[in-house]
């Protein structure tokens, strides 16, 4: 048990590093690292992508708390935004998860390889959203609330990739949109994790010590590292030319990506 808690520890910090360091959210990183750790500690490949899923939207949890806190205390948290959008990112979070849990591990692991290619796709283009419009209506931002919730159930992330460009395409600036990201991962996480928990209770074949699609020293591990290593990559993009490491970076994502693609073929 040590040992796996160790693991976990280890892929964690890592991850945590990564994120701190090129500015992406940790779970485009965890679920990968989760994918290997928990296929080397033989987690059934039937509900692995789901384990992988459910686990980093655990994680979030702890991490967003801390992100948006120090982006509140900085004055970049638009709550009047975190209001418009939560009640669309609860239902699109929490319907994405129970799709999510109803769909065979491939296809997950496609959809996400492709989540992959455009993330990484947009770090090499370093594109950049052109402001074009205010923020939608009521109904506006209950929409952009499920499809952005739902994207990130269905990949494990607190949806930076897709809140962001999105706030800034609706003229937030780019801070503030960043600080508002972070508040709205929270919520993301929760709705998130509930789906996981509920979808996955009582389903066989899970590892020891899971509720539901959450397993929990994969979480604590990786959770508790991630928090203590991700100032550490921050503290260095500040001194590293990280343009240039984030093309690299992307270059790894699209590495990672074709070799989950290879191993579904």
């Amino acid at each position: 048990m040590l040992t796996v808690l160790l693991t976990y520890c280890g892929a964690g910090a890592i991850a945590g590093f990564l994120a701190g360091l090129f500015g992406i959210g940790g779970g485009i990183v965890i679920v990968p690292m989760l994918i290997y750790v928990m296929g080397a500690q033989g987690v059934s490949d039937g509900v692995l992508m789901h384990m992988a899923l459910g686990t980093s939207m655990a994680g979030i949890m702890f991490t967003s708390v801390s992100s948006f806190m120090a982006h509140h205390r900085r004055g970049a948290v638009r709550w009047e935004v975190v209001r418009g959008i939560i009640f669309g990112i609860f239902t699109g979070t929490f319907l994405g998860s129970c799709f999510a849990a109803a769909m065979p591990t491939g296809f997950l692991k496609g959809f996400f390889c492709v989540f992959l290619y455009m993330v990484a796709t947009r770090m090499l283009m370093n594109k950049k959203s052109k402001a074009l419009r205010e923020l939608p209506g009521t109904l506006g931002m209950f929409a952009a609330g499920n499809i952005i919730g739902g994207v990130s159930s269905l990949v494990g992330i607190g949806g930076g990739t897709l809140s962001v460009p999105f706030m800034a395409w609706c003229n937030i600036p780019i801070h503030h949109a960043i600080g508002t990201s972070a508040a709205i991962g929270l919520p993301i996480a929760v709705a998130g994790t509930a789906g996981y928990i509920y979808n996955g209770l009582g389903m066989a074949s899970l590892p020891a010590y899971s509720i539901g699609y959450i397993n929990l020293p994969a979480l604590f591990g990786i959770a508790g590292a991630s928090i203590l290593t991700a100032p550490l990559g921050v503290r260095l993009a500040h001194r590293l030319p990280v343009e240039r490491l984030k093309q690299v970076f992307a270059v790894l994502l699209y590495i990672v990506g074709t070799k989950m693609l290879t191993g579904l073929i």
